[in-house]
């Protein structure tokens, strides 16, 4: 990398590695380091009428306070942090201080990860700490951490941009307190989740991520090519029917905790890469499946926060079962007046269009009911609600509903305004699975590409037998926001997709060349500010040698300077 573009803070960490070096000191060692304990628990058993407990501790280097002969600093470890007292004789009890001089006080940077032996005692002012004995360098960092300082209350130098705390994860781990919790209670959501399901004796499974037709939801997928076979294969939109394909196999459940990709939007709740889990169990309906998923999720809650509910929002959601249950059609007439049951679709699109909504003649009539439902239903429910009883326009893998024509035995769960899970009774009538799959190809000849494709393995599978079957889909990613009180998703997310990084626009080595600037002093104008050609336009020549040449002297690139008349001409070439 050339050291024009590094920072000042950069190029003097470097200069620290190298003299590291020259010290006989590897900066990067390869050998195990032996910890013994870590930050909290020390903390937490420390007892002072006990001898004194030998540990040996790893961490970051967060802060430090030179004060001559002695020092403190504060490593933070995985589990948090701790402050460890530096004594300069007792680092460096012979003739060579080195240790403590040179390379604890001046080439040590915050972020370094060092190692730590020593005891543990309690200082005057009552704070339990490591004094150290020895101090070993595990590895140098080259880049300043974004550190917090705090006067009178008031925090500066925050590391609190979204798109860098998203964009550099690894940095806000490091930096902002809470921000592990997360991931760790998300952990605990995904941990507790699998324990249940397999208690209940399902086995976990897993399916293609590639597929050579996208099915199982509706919804527009991301397109790849597979060279060996050389075809188009899709990214899975959802596993439901390879997971049900399992059930005809002869599995009692069957689930899978796994990626899913739909290419459509991002926003504070949706992320094009999302995580799923998907269950189905035999001989099961969709009533057994709201009382297993109430219980699952009550659970789950107490698991991470200590009790069945959670403060999102600033308001308590409760986990805690039953939850209400709310036919879909019921949901509509209750928000909007309008009865949506023995409507046609031409009287529901006019309804639509009166009441403003944005609907076309390629929206069938389960996609105007959805379209009605997330305008003026949906984000109204906060508490836990099942709506239930879907119309068979909306849900082409559904069985039809035992005791009310036209609607299917479905429910999708509602909570804080956004749906968490669906769910269905299976179908399992192969032929008329086949022309519901018949009709979804209908709306797709109309421009639906949210449309389903039909599935003739899956359609093969249904004849051979699939047993009377309950499955549901979480989204996991919904509810680890909902668990941890987070309202964007890129919260629970280590790594949520991000547009490209900005660049500064730069003229290429051979566009600077066209006006006769030489290979090498390129890297030299764009650090003096010059990153375009034609940022030389109308710039006198003596501004920008003292800019360029400035440069130069600084950073003592040892380039002969150019004359001004030499700027000038290429000024004047610009």
């Amino acid at each position: 990398m050339n050291v024009l573009e590094l920072s000042e803070q950069e190029i003097v960490r470097r200069q620290s590695l190298q003299e590291l070096r020259d010290m006989g000191i590897d900066p990067y060692p390869a050998a195990e380091y032996p910890v013994n304990a870590y930050s909290v628990e020390i903390k937490e058993n420390f007892k002072e009428e006990d001898e004194p407990r030998q540990v040996s501790i790893a961490g970051r280097l967060m802060s430090r306070r030179v004060m001559g002969k002695a020092s403190f600093a504060e490593i933070q470890d995985s589990k948090g942090r701790i402050q460890v007292y530096v004594s300069r004789d007792d680092l460096c009890p012979g003739e060579d201080k080195d240790l403590y001089n040179k390379v604890f006080k001046r080439l040590l940077d915050i972020g370094d990860f060092v190692g730590v032996e020593g005891y543990v005692f309690k200082t005057q002012t009552g704070e339990i700490s490591v004094h150290a004995r020895s101090l070993t360098l595990l590895s140098k960092s080259l880049k300043p951490l974004p550190i917090v300082k705090y006067k009178d209350g008031v925090a500066y130098d925050k590391f609190d941009d979204p798109e860098l705390r998203y964009r550099q994860r690894y940095v806000d781990l490091v930096v902002n307190e809470g921000v592990k919790e997360t991931f760790l209670q998300r952990a605990t959501v995904i941990r507790t989740l699998r324990k249940v399901l397999d208690e209940a004796g399902y086995t976990e499974v897993e399916t293609p991520i590639l597929q050579s037709i996208a099915g199982g939801a509706s919804a527009r997928p991301f397109i790849t090519h597979f060279n060996a076979l050389n075809q188009d294969m899709y990214m899975r939109i959802a596993t439901e029917l390879y997971l049900k394909r399992l059930i005809v196999g002869g599995f009692e459940g069957v689930y899978e905790i796994g990626k899913n990709f739909r290419n459509e939007g991002m926003d504070r709740n949706h992320n094009p890469e999302f995580t799923c889990m998907e269950l189905y169990v035999q001989y099961k309906d969709y009533n057994w499946m709201m009382s297993f998923t109430e219980q699952l999720l009550e659970k789950i809650c107490t698991a991470v926060n200590g009790k069945p509910e959670r403060e999102i929002d600033g308001q308590i959601i409760s986990f805690k079962a039953p939850y209400r249950r709310l036919p879909i059609l019921d949901a509509i007439k209750e928000k909007t007046g309008f009865d949506v049951n023995g409507k046609s679709e031409e009287e529901i699109r006019a309804f639509c269009k009166e009441k403003g909504m944005d609907v076309d003649e390629t929206m069938g009539k389960g996609k105007l009911i959805d379209e009605l439902f997330g305008e003026f239903c949906e984000g109204t429910y906060i508490q836990p609600t099942f709506i239930t009883d879907y119309p068979v326009e909306m849900s082409p893998l559904t069985k039809m509903h035992r005791s009310k024509p036209g609607l299917t035995e479905r429910f999708e769960l509602m909570v804080n305004g956004k749906e968490l899970a669906n769910a269905y009774s299976e179908l399992n009538d192969p032929i008329d699975q086949e022309e519901r799959f018949v009709e979804q190809m209908r709306l797709a000849d109309k421009g639906d590409d949210e449309a389903m494709i039909i599935d003739h393995d899956f359609l093969r599978a249904l004849q051979y037998g699939m047993p009377p079957t309950s499955g549901i889909g979480i989204g996991i990613d919904r509810l680890a926001m909902l668990m941890t009180g987070k309202t964007y998703i890129q919260e629970v997310l280590f790594f949520p997709q991000m547009k490209p990084e900005k660049k500064i626009p730069q003229s290429t080595p051979q566009e600077w060349a066209a006006i006769g600037v030489p290979e090498e002093w390129v890297p030299v104008f764009r650090k003096a500010g010059y990153n375009l050609v034609s940022d030389l336009h109308e710039q006198k020549a003596q501004k920008v040698q003292m800019d360029v040449c400035g440069v130069n002297k600084k950073y003592k690139l040892g380039y002969e300077n150019p004359s001004v008349d030499t700027f000038q001409e290429w000024i004047d070439k610009a």
